[in-house]
């Protein structure tokens, strides 16, 4: 059983990554949002430490691992665009690989510097295309494999 965090539980996506979590044998061990969400988490893990700002859940997950020896293995990323970089780096520098969808940066450039966080870690970042499932795309891609081989699509 993998240990998780979620950032962003109030958000639109965080109850599919919460089941995902849930449907996967996994466990939540704490989230962050500054709306209150319990309700929300509560459906899927009652047991869950919730906190609404950022350095009580920081201060909480490194306790967890200093005082009780728990890893924490993913951290699941449901937050604005702009706050994708500030919360992957927490998530390798807490000793967990994290899971964010799209944009992970906004700036080119900062990916090269989560890029060295993951050498220095050891830990991944795990990117989710959310689109690949959307309507259009599912129509677009059977087109595209239904069509000439050597046709350019225009999109």
């Amino acid at each position: 059983m993998k240990q998780f965090a979620l950032i962003g539980a109030a958000g639109y996506i965080a109850p599919r990554h919460l089941r995902a979590i849930k449907d996967t044998g996994n466990n939540l061990i704490a989230a962050l949002d500054k709306f209150d969400s319990v309700g929300i988490m509560d459906s899927f893990f009652p047991n869950a430490d919730f906190f609404v700002e950022f350095e009580r859940f920081d201060r909480h997950i490194e306790k967890l691992k200093r005082d009780k020896g728990l890893k924490l293995d993913y951290v699941s990323i449901c937050t604005p665009n702009y706050l994708h970089d500030a919360h992957i780096r927490f998530a390798l520098r807490s000793g967990a690989h994290a899971i964010c969808e799209k944009p992970l940066v906004l700036n080119p450039w900062n990916i090269d510097a989560l890029e060295v966080i993951e050498r220095e870690t050891d830990k991944k970042v795990n990117t989710i295309l959310q689109l690949r499932l959307h309507q259009s795309i599912i129509a677009l891609k059977q087109q595209i494999a239904n069509g000439p081989k050597d046709k350019i699509y225009e999109v």
